[in-house]
């Protein structure tokens, strides 16, 4: 018996095959959960294409999740294809481009804003539109971050709103605890994904991590951190909240 067995699970992010959310969702299937994916606007055509590469072809919803009425129907949107959610999985980041590659103390508050709205409010919205498919039993919501902690370069006001994201994490798993949802967060390291493609200067990152984790770090390989995120929304993890774990190679624990 697999470790989501006859959950129902929600995923965002699904674009491309190297997304860790496709390697999310396509584990989520190998272990027996029931997947639905979102997508909005031009990249449904490429979140439906990508889809059908999976074990099982997953329905698609529309969201964006910026989007108000996106949001306010997407509980319904879902129990079009299952009648509640055991866990979600948020996959959701953008910044313009003068907000990140050096560009910190020039980027207007208007891109800040995008970024924090996109890459950290989102965390909240998504979690309180899918309330209504978890309230009644409980739940896990599974986010995605590159570790805050540090102020890196080029990473610039992405790093901001991810710190903002990683608090958001907490403040949720604070006030939906009661509900019985768990709210925890993946720090990954640089894996060759299209949202590392669009950070400046990202083979920093590569080199760095190659050279310095303990375990070794493999940039193409998005497994050992899907796996991390399978196990959240497992039963396995029934009393952790409010944490980020790292699947990084170690490379957090080095000075």
């Amino acid at each position: 018996m697999g470790l989501l067995e006859g959950k129902r699970v929600l995923v965002t992010g699904v674009l491309v095959e190297s997304s860790i959310a496709f390697h999310v969702a396509r584990l989520a299937q190998e272990q027996g959960a029931t997947v639905v994916l979102t997508s909005f606007g031009r990249q449904m055509r490429l979140t439906q294409a990508i889809a059908r590469r999976l074990p099982s072809t997953p329905a698609v919803v529309e969201l964006d999740v910026t989007d108000a009425d996106h949001l306010a129907g997407l509980a319904d949107a879902v129990r079009e294809h299952v009648d509640s959610l055991d866990a979600v999985m948020h996959s959701i980041a953008f910044a313009p481009q003068s907000a990140l590659g050096g560009n910190f103390l020039t980027t207007p508050w208007e891109d800040v804003a995008t970024a924090v709205h996109v890459s950290a409010y989102s965390l909240k919205a998504l979690t309180m539109a899918a309330m209504p498919l978890m309230e009644d039993r409980g739940g896990s919501v599974v986010g995605l971050t590159f570790d805050a902690s540090r102020a890196w370069p080029f990473y610039d006001w992405m790093g901001v709103a991810k710190a903002a994201f990683e608090s958001t994490g907490r403040y949720l798993a604070r006030d939906l605890g009661p509900k019985n949802v768990r709210v925890n967060i993946v720090a990954a390291g640089p894996l060759h994904t299209t949202a590392a493609k669009s950070i400046p200067g990202f083979g920093v990152f590569e080199e760095e991590w190659q050279r310095r984790a303990p375990l070794g770090w493999d940039l193409e390989d998005a497994e050992p951190t899907a796996r991390a995120c399978i196990a959240l929304m497992s039963e396995w993890f029934p009393a952790t909240t409010g944490e980020i774990l790292h699947v990084d190679g170690g490379f957090h624990a080095v000075g």
